[in-house]
């Protein structure tokens, strides 16, 4: 099995599926002759050419509508944006037409369509330059939402995310691209709205996603050194949730902290939070806990920029907590 670098197994992906169905396009800014901004679509241009490698101006709302456009007329199009925070410009498109489409043509018209890039805090990238949109982008019925941790998984469910006949986000991790790890050969596809248990354990749970998942792996190996096996629930599909991979854990470990990069309010972590004390509040012996960001914008210092995002201590800390061990 190669071992490849999260950006190269985005590019492998969007290879494949390009190679495999002519309908499948790629746009946005920077995506053919620069190569990507991350360089996620690395000889893409060479090898598809610039009618399905498509440079846009700097206009999110206009390509945004043209890729929505594209995709009601049977293409198969993937907007990329530089970063999730400048698609905050083409949200009109992505919520008002590509989500409701279908819905408000009484299901004659899909959009299947796949807006990625990279999202959260990077490293002293600023207030502006540095939100995590899960929370706003998994409330909007009409799309799926998905954030994969590991290479293997973000090739796997963006060739799923391609293949799907209704818009899908994908919102990669910014500090992930570098990251390495094994990723199968061949056809390997991910099931949008399956969880994965990165790492088993009997006492408490440690639900995560994206950026958080590396983070809670660290909290589960200080925790063990406490002789306390964590388990490590990476959601990878934030919309839909995979309800019975959360209740099963639960009902496993009867502990829980919710680790995420976004902050508190109305958070992934609440809705996560929500399932559990509807559907296993017998099943837990403490409070779930929330690990999140700092509920300010991001700071541009980098220490206070560490200390606003979420660290594998203050996930042991709250572990402690939820153990009763302090």
């Amino acid at each position: 099995m190669p071992t490849l670098t999260y950006r190269d197994a985005l590019n492998q992906a969007l290879r494949e599926e390009m190679q495999r169905d002519p309908d499948v396009f790629l746009m946005g800014e920077e995506v053919g002759v620069y190569q990507g901004a991350y360089k996620v679509s690395r000889g893409l241009l060479e090898e598809f050419g610039p009618k399905r490698v498509v440079d846009t101006p700097i206009a999110e709302l206009g390509f945004a509508g043209v890729g929505v456009g594209a995709a009601m007329t049977g293409l198969r199009p993937v907007v990329e944006f530089m970063t999730w925070n400048f698609a905050v410009l083409a949200l009109d498109q992505i919520v008002n037409s590509a989500a409701k489409m279908l819905y408000m043509s009484g299901g004659q018209i899909p959009v299947p369509i796949v807006f990625r890039g990279p999202n959260g805090a990077a490293l002293q990238l600023a207030a502006q330059h540095s939100t995590a949109w899960e929370s706003w982008l998994a409330h909007i019925p009409g799309m799926k939402v998905v954030a994969p941790a590991t290479p293997a998984d973000a090739k796997g469910l963006l060739k799923s995310a391609i293949r799907d006949n209704n818009p899908v986000l994908v919102l990669e991790g910014e500090m992930l691209y570098n990251t390495k790890g094994d990723v199968p050969d061949g056809e390997h596809l991910v099931p949008i709205g399956q969880a994965d248990v990165k790492r088993e354990g009997a006492d408490v749970t440690l639900i995560c996603h994206s950026k958080t998942v590396s983070v809670a792996l660290k909290a589960a190996d200080q925790l063990a050194d406490l002789r306390v096996a964590a388990e490590v629930l990476d959601l990878r599909s934030l919309r839909p949730l995979d309800d019975e991979a959360i209740l099963a854990s639960v009902a496993k470990t009867h502990r829980v902290v919710v680790v995420e990069e976004g902050w508190p309010h109305s958070g992934v972590g609440a809705q996560v939070v929500d399932l559990i004390q509807r559907e296993a509040f017998d099943s837990l012996d403490a409070p779930v806990l929330r690990v999140h960001q700092a509920d300010v914008p991001m700071p541009y210092n980098k220490h206070l920029e560490r200390l606003a995002k979420p660290s594998p201590d203050r996930v042991v800390a709250a572990a402690r907590q939820v153990l009763y061990l302090d």
